[in-house]
């Protein structure tokens, strides 16, 4: 049997328990609804028209489930395809789906270099799953070959600089542990682990704690058999070895150079000569706490069109995480959005009178409707309302979506 797969039949991961399906929807990125909406489909899509996802490489099915539960949600006739090599991690996510009474899911046990057999798909989740393959280029490929020609795919692919510590211990533990079975490797590793010096960069880094959590996270994470990151750049080469284009990295405002540098002219002009994958390596090289990439992308040639403008007067704004009235009244005091990820604080000026049109956003106006509301023409709220969406989208806070809803 691969390494891999008997990982993962023997520590399904993560760890979850279908009885908590009753209690709580774990959410999170890539595969909301409104997100897919907002990156992938312009922010108009109808979602009453039918919607094939597949989720490769579903795991336990945190990605899965949600999909799911959202388009049920909003009544869209979807089919999603599971797929994923371990039959321990199918039968939690199956026990998952039936506990919501998810009935649009339907359960293959398999490889994910075969998606395209199923496809072809509007929407493909892959979360933490390509840096595992034997030969990740070749999954690139396969997600590329099953989309539908409008389609896109939604990925998250481990990143280096903020899981320091990570990699040497992973190496150290596949050298001592090698040939023990997957029980005593985490007995052993636990062992360790106790004792590490405090020289130790794992000890350093507070900002990686899934071996603290259950035995299938210390084994994901520190005893993995196959395990590769990606530096930003080339996640982008290898979308573009596999035919595919970059949307967006979710988040985006955390890859901009100047958020970590001195507000001069002459970082301002150096930062200017960098093309835009340059630019978002030497922020990830500046920032040194980006843990993951999550990021949408389509076929190359169709990335330049696919996500949603705050130009358009239709467009329906949506709030992620973070209620309105409280952010406008924030905004209307402070003048700022402050919020701190992985350590590291980020403050963005917003205008305080945009507070206003912050407080417009219920989900259901457009952005004209928001600009008579506020009596003010559209030429003079689009000018307005550019700080409030570089601010709110460049920390995934803010997603345009007529059709889709938290």
């Amino acid at each position: 049997m691969d390494v891999v797969r008997r990982q993962y039949e023997t520590y399904p991961y993560p760890e979850r328990d279908p009885a908590d399906e009753s209690t709580r929807l774990i959410e999170g990125s890539p595969s909301h609804p409104v997100e897919i909406d907002h990156f992938l489909f312009g922010g108009s899509r109808d979602w009453s028209r039918p919607f094939r996802a597949l989720v490769a490489g579903g795991g336990t099915g945190d990605g899965l489930i949600m999909l799911a539960q959202k388009l049920a949600d909003i009544g869209c006739p979807a089919e999603i395809v599971y797929l994923d090599m371990s039959q321990a991690s199918r039968e939690v996510a199956e026990a998952r789906a039936a506990a919501r009474g998810l009935g649009s899911i339907r359960f293959l046990t398999g490889d994910l270099l075969t998606a395209p057999d199923h496809g072809p798909f509007d929407y493909i989740d892959c979360c933490g799953v390509l840096h595992h393959l034997p030969d990740p280029d070749a999954g690139f490929r396969a997600l590329a070959d099953a989309l539908a020609p409008e389609g896109g795919v939604g990925l998250m692919v481990y990143a280096p600089l903020g899981r320091t510590g990570v990699y040497p211990l992973q190496s150290a533990f596949g050298a001592l542990f090698e040939g023990d079975a997957p029980a005593e490797k985490v007995a052993l590793a636990k062992v360790a682990l106790d004792r590490l010096p405090p020289t130790n960069w794992l000890g350093r880094n507070p900002f990686v704690g899934d071996h603290k959590q259950s035995d299938a996270g210390l084994y994901d994470l520190l005893l993995h058999g196959r395990d590769r990151a990606y530096r930003v750049n080339e996640l982008t080469d290898a979308l573009d070895r596999a035919g595919l284009g970059l949307v967006s990295l979710v988040e985006p405002a955390r890859y901009d150079p100047l958020r970590y540098l001195p507000d001069t002219p002459q970082m301002r002009e150096r930062v200017a000569r960098l093309s835009g994958p340059q630019a978002a390596a030497v922020a990830e090289n500046l920032a040194g706490n980006i843990k993951t990439h999550v990021a949408y992308a389509t076929r190359a040639g169709r990335e330049g069109q696919a996500m949603a403008r705050p130009q358009r007067a239709g467009a329906v704004p949506r709030l992620a995480g973070v209620a309105a009235q409280a952010l406008a009244a924030h905004v209307a005091k402070t003048g700022e959005l402050r919020l701190t990820l992985d350590g590291l604080e980020f403050r963005q000026p917003i205008p305080k009178e945009a507070a206003r049109l912050i407080a417009g956003i219920d989900g259901r106006r457009s952005l004209r409707a928001i600009a008579e509301g506020a009596g003010i023409d559209w030429l003079a709220f689009a000018s307005a309302w550019m700080p409030v969406h570089r601010a709110l989208a460049g920390f995934n806070l803010l997603h345009y979506s007529e059709g889709a809803r938290r």
